[in-house]
């Protein structure tokens, strides 16, 4: 992780942990007044949808990077009965740039994300919950160069294509204010389970193979902080992020040109970074 982005998380843990023990502190402090046992939470489903606009850097430290801003919809249904179960998705679709000794400008980019997750919500007082979790996730990302050449045509681009297989464990915490407010932070650390890595050399030469490199080791931090607002009937939510993958060097793999090994391939260890925030309705 660059020294950027380590202050960049840094700072964003101390906020969310300031408001965590605030709120918990608080919440303590409710329960003392309060002096009697607390109501159970109320069934109920939770289905939502909105867009979301993020600015992405994806690097091969001392290698290359790629960055943009991407555009995407979520969407996300979720079950409270004490138990907590989520199923969400995203979709997001942008142009990067790619800089290296070659430069290759608006690369089309295609994020596709499934996510289910699993946790409790435990109420600590009469407006403050925590909901631990953990799931299953995965990622997909489509780097499309197929068919172009870099700003000074020596090189030609082909198609990348990532895969992700991982955990998220992490927690909710949610405070409930008056008028329909409510805030929460929701901290996250993503086991990384495996990843396949394509590059589909044959898109910019009929003559190479395609190659797949196992991805085995790596890790996923993301936070966000979210502020909503209850209606009658719906609930509108504003949520900034922050996502990261930090991903070690792949397993090697061949590459041929017509039948002939010419090289051998992995994927170096890297790091994406996605900053954003997003908009969701509900009900």
């Amino acid at each position: 992780m660059s020294q950027c982005h380590k202050k960049v998380w840094t700072c964003f843990l101390m906020v969310t942990f300031i408001l965590l023990f605030s709120a918990f502190s608080f919440a303590q402090s409710e329960n003392t007044k309060l002096n009697t046992s607390l109501p159970l939470l109320e069934a109920r489903h939770f289905l939502e949808i909105g867009p979301e606009i993020s600015y992405i850097e994806y690097r091969e430290p001392g290698i290359m990077s790629e960055k943009g801003l991407m555009y995407g919809v979520d969407a996300a249904y979720s079950y409270h009965n004490g138990v907590m179960i989520m199923v969400a998705g995203r979709f997001s679709y942008g142009q990067v740039d790619y800089q290296n000794s070659v430069n290759f400008n608006n690369i089309d980019d295609i994020i596709f994300e499934v996510r289910t997750l699993g946790g409790y919500d435990f109420k600590l007082s009469k407006s403050f919950t925590m909901t631990p979790f953990i799931g299953l996730g995965y990622r997909y990302l489509r780097d499309d160069m197929a068919g172009r050449s870099s700003s000074s045509g020596s090189e030609k681009g082909y198609l990348r294509e990532s895969n992700y297989y991982y955990s998220p464990i992490g927690i909710e915490a949610v405070n409930v204010f008056d008028n329909g407010w409510s805030a929460a932070a929701i901290i996250e650390y993503d086991y990384f389970w495996k990843g396949k890595q394509k590059s589909n050399y044959s898109t910019a030469d009929v003559g190479y193979n395609d190659v797949e490199n196992d991805q085995n080791s790596g890790y996923g931090l993301r936070g966000s902080i979210m502020i909503k607002k209850q209606t009658a009937r719906l609930f509108f939510v504003i949520e900034p992020f922050l996502r990261y993958w930090n991903i070690d060097k792949s397993e090697i793999e061949n590459r041929t040109y017509h039948g002939t090994i010419n090289a051998a391939v992995w994927e170096p260890k890297n790091e994406s970074t996605e900053i954003g925030i997003k908009f969701t309705i509900g009900f």
